[in-house]
């Protein structure tokens, strides 16, 4: 069973809502290569054009007219013969019936098996015409211009697909799914990027497909190498160029769509290029930051929290000394707000939150001075206070966090935390205030200097932080109560096997009330009493205030302990110390 730590400590996802397209320029425009001559190199940046660019028009065709000429001038047309442009009526008419039949035909077209069919023979006929053109002319681009532009004409008449995913089997069955993906390493980088936009399409979240349907279709682009070639043209793409940066972008986008599993999140950060390159894009120096740039960091946010295996590579890659670095530049400058730039910064957060998680990235941290950075933004921080209290929760938290717990005290962060904590405060706050002084009093040794300071903390002035303990528990519980009772009354309108059904809504809603927070202030009160008879005589004497007693806390302790599995490492460590401080109460 996953601990309630864990649960709850786990950073925010990177992915919210699917990020759209800035066009600031009208993608369509950008996409079309600039034009060649007939001997212009066709391998030049390894892209030829698809479309001639059309000179824009500033003014009417034809001759001026003359100055003393009106349009009154024109004589009225009484037999009603010509229309707009000068067209006849029997013209007029034959053509609108040509419309209403184009538009008949166009309505009547059925996407079943058998149209996929004839799109697959025309689709591998445009990619034998255009790669035999190229081949046999090679030096004249002009000579396979044509087939160029019908194949990226067809490439995108594929975006009627995303509408029929009913038909994505077929699609693979076929071998079309190879041809689309072996035109990503086409010569024209603009074929590629048409490609890689086609695929980010039909593997989009708001196409209505089944798993299932998105798994075949996807499991058969990664059996042709997909995410290799996604990483190569990664490589190849400029972004100096518009098509290019556009190009960028989709495959930013189709790596999202990709990560929303995490055994493929996992190929994807285990690939030899991928997340070295976004390791480095998010080191250009932009400014403003640039929409792929916050992107890239987001992409990294994912693969990290998709699984320990890409966060020890990234570790691997030093990447939180990187992050650190990165992160250094908002000690006290804050982004513009709802920029760019600002869910950059947030991204590279998140993933400095998953990265702590881990033993070995605790270490790296604490190398990189992390804790002294987070002292830092916690005392002139406004943007980076939040999210820094965040990753410290995280780095101080787990069997691994004891030397980070030493270091903070070292760093005089005791004053900066318990002065945050007498502050009213937003409930997030609170939250990752709790869970850095629940991990303090778990993990520094009985008996040290820094143990013994921490104690202090609580026992100064008359214990005046743990009177605000016993008031966030009371006010948490008042959260919970109400929960609780009409969980209670809908528990017995449920049969014994109905209820187990539900006994992880009901837990769930109870969190969402503030469980999780009023189980760590009874454990934080329970090592307090442990520790400490005057705690434990002042927490008695503030709970008789209301008739309370001891008895609450063990209660919600007990619960915790019955919660935890002796299985897991983790769990079991847990288990062990809440099982000791329930002889104490």
């Amino acid at each position: 069973m996953v601990s309630v730590d864990e649960l709850f400590k786990k950073p925010l996802a990177a992915a919210s809502a699917k990020r759209k397209l800035d066009t600031t320029k009208d993608p369509n425009e950008l996409y079309k290569a600039a034009k060649l001559d007939a001997n212009d190199d066709v391998k030049s940046k390894g892209k030829a054009p698809m479309v001639e660019d059309e000179e824009e028009d500033d003014g009417e065709a034809g001759p001026e007219l003359p100055p003393d000429f009106e349009s009154d001038d024109i004589p009225d047309d009484d037999e009603g013969r010509f229309f707009g442009g000068g067209m006849e009526r029997e013209t007029a008419q034959a053509m609108n019936y040509i419309d209403e039949q184009d538009k008949s035909d166009f309505e009547d077209e059925k996407y079943d098996v058998a149209w996929l069919r004839r799109f697959a023979l025309n689709f591998e006929r445009k990619i034998s015409k255009n790669a035999e053109l190229r081949g046999k002319f090679e030096n004249d681009p002009q000579k396979f211009m044509a087939s160029e532009a019908d194949l990226d004409t067809e490439i995108k008449s594929l975006s009627i697909l995303s509408e029929h995913p009913e038909l994505y089997h077929e699609f693979a069955k076929l071998g079309c799914v190879g041809s689309l993906i072996s035109l990503m390493s086409h010569e024209n980088a603009d074929i590629a990027i048409g490609a890689i936009q086609i695929i980010g399409e039909l593997t989009d979240e708001d196409v209505e497909a089944e798993q299932e349907q998105w798994d075949v279709l996807v499991n058969a682009m990664l059996d042709v190498d997909l995410i290799e070639l996604l990483a190569q043209n990664l490589s190849r793409l400029d972004e100096s160029s518009d098509a290019d940066r556009i190009g960028v972008y989709f495959i930013l986008s189709l790596l999202e769509n990709l990560a929303s599993q995490n055994s493929i999140a996992e190929k994807i950060g285990q690939d030899s290029n991928t997340m070295p390159w976004l390791l480095a894009r998010i080191q250009k120096k932009e400014n403003p930051v640039s929409q792929n740039q916050q992107y890239s960091a987001e992409i990294l946010a994912i693969l990290l929290q998709s699984g320990s295996k890409n966060r020890d590579r990234f570790i691997g890659l030093d990447g939180i000394e990187i992050l650190l670095q990165l992160l250094s530049q908002y000690r006290k400058r804050d982004p513009e707000k709802d920029s760019e730039e600002a869910e950059y910064a947030e991204n590279l957060f998140d993933c400095l939150t998953g990265l702590v998680d881990e033993d070995a990235g605790k270490e790296k941290f604490l190398e990189g001075e992390g804790i002294e950075l987070a002292q830092i933004m916690l005392k002139e921080g406004k943007f980076s206070k939040l999210r820094a209290l965040r990753v410290l929760d995280h780095a101080l938290g787990g069997l691994g966090g004891a030397p980070s717990c030493e270091r903070l005290i070292e760093a005089a962060g005791l004053r900066t935390i318990f002065s945050m904590f007498m502050r009213k405060q937003e409930n997030q706050i609170t939250e990752h205030l709790l869970g850095i002084f629940g991990s303090l009093l778990r993990l520094l040794p009985g008996g040290s200097a820094p143990r013994i300071r921490t104690l202090a903390k609580f026992m100064e002035k008359d214990y005046e932080k743990t009177e605000k303990l016993v008031k966030l528990r009371r006010d948490y519980a008042s959260r919970v109560s109400p929960v609780e009772q009409a969980i209670e009354k809908e528990r017995r309108n449920f049969a014994k096997e109905e209820q187990e059904v539900m006994e992880g809504e009901w837990l769930s809603r109870r969190f969402d009330a503030g469980l999780f927070s009023l189980q760590l202030i009874d454990v934080i009160m329970a090592w307090l009493v442990a520790e400490d008879d005057g705690a434990k005589k002042k927490v008695t004497s503030l709970l008789s205030d209301r008739d309370e007693d001891l008895s609450l806390i063990r209660r919600t302790l007990q619960e915790q302990t019955e919660g935890l599995s002796e299985d897991e490492p983790g769990e079991k460590d847990h288990k062990e110390m809440l099982q000791t401080l329930l002889q104490f109460l």
